[in-house]
């Protein structure tokens, strides 16, 4: 059966034009999948009967399966998604007390290949890339699952985005034109890959580019991700610089505070002076503890010193919100696998 979920209106249409339907079939289609999501053609109640049930021996809204579903203390949903070939990935929607945004954070890819020391997805290795209608499967569900229209996208899932660049972009068009997220509600979140950032540059998105940092110089930085020595500091930050010149778009700064070794005032002071002319604003992570991992996270009183040091130096310095901790949906945490812990749906 063909999958309706992840086509265009063109590709609707003339799939409606194949079966003597009229191009506002195609519309009342297109609603139904994006802006309702349904997850039967069933639900179109808007068709007729006759051409629902000869739509259904030929499609299906979606193959995607949830396999798990959690709910946080917090209100953060996490999901197991199930794809036709039985690989899974975790995307997680964040909900803000005092906020109006629903944020999906999505996967790119089932495990990676990038392998930072304190994520968990790293453990499992690379498995496959996402297609873009993978991708954007993931937002569907958590529509279809909770009746809710998400407002923001984050790639900060499973997965490096920018290895899987020509799905993510194609799924990020998706977003912004099927269910019409703007661009800068969208960002992207990379380790580091100098070549893919330059690329990117090229396409002058107006989303946002988020840059895994996580240490202010090469030495403390190549201990817990591996991609430092391909692709070494310095050589990262004069791809940001070209980026934000080649763009005009500021960029976000991650740095995940973990106690007793990157979250130190010299730290601080470090990091301050590498930043200093780059355009960014900088997001302290507060690290979120993963099973087989020696990292713990910094007290509130140390993550709190470093965020006044960086702001002395002129930076915009937020921290992270924890949301989804308690049933492992925070940064850093997702795996993607079925754990005894999970609980199903």
């Amino acid at each position: 059966m063909e999958v309706l979920a992840g086509l265009r209106l063109e590709e609707l249409e003339k799939i409606m034009e194949e079966l003597g339907a009229t191009k506002f079939r195609a519309k009342q289609i297109h609603n139904w999948i994006y802006a309702k999501s349904v997850s039967s053609i069933d639900d179109m109640t808007n068709l007729g009967k006759d051409f629902r049930e000869e739509l259904k021996k030929r499609f299906v809204v979606t193959d995607t399966k949830i396999k798990v579903k959690q709910v946080s203390s917090d209100g953060t949903l996490k999901y197991l998604i199930e794809y036709p070939d039985g690989e899974c990935v975790e995307t997680v929607l964040m909900r803000f007390d005092n906020r109006a945004n629903l944020t999906a954070c999505v996967s790119s890819q089932v495990g990676c290949a990038v392998n930072c020391s304190f994520c968990a997805t790293g453990k499992r290795g690379f498995i496959r890339n996402l297609s873009a209608k993978e991708i954007i499967e993931q937002v569907l569900t958590i529509q279809r699952d909770t009746g809710l229209k998400v407002t923001n996208i984050v790639f900060m899932g499973q997965g490096e985005p920018l290895l899987n660049l020509k799905n993510v972009l194609e799924a990020l068009e998706i977003f912004n034109s099927d269910f019409q997220i703007g661009s800068r509600r969208i960002t992207l979140s990379t380790s580091g890959i100098v070549p893919k950032i330059s690329e990117l540059a090229s396409y002058e998105l107006q989303s946002t580019l988020a840059i895994s940092l996580h240490a202010p110089n090469h030495k403390l930085r190549a201990e817990i991700m591996p991609i430092e020595n391909k692709y070494p500091i310095d050589e990262l930050k004069k791809a940001l610089l070209s980026y934000v010149e080649k763009t005009g778009r500021r960029i976000t700064v991650e740095y995940i505070m973990i106690h007793n070794f990157n979250d130190t005032p010299e730290c601080a002071k470090e990091l301050a002076h590498l930043l200093k002319d780059l355009k960014c604003n900088i997001n302290l992570i507060p690290y979120n503890s993963v099973n087989d991992t020696k990292y713990k996270k910094s007290s509130n009183n140390d993550i709190m010193k470093f965020k006044y040091l960086l702001e002395h130096s002129g930076k915009k310095v937020t921290v992270r919100l924890e949301r989804g901790a308690d049933i492992d949906a925070a940064c850093g945490q997702l795996r993607g696998e079925v754990l005894n812990s999970a609980k199903s749906n």
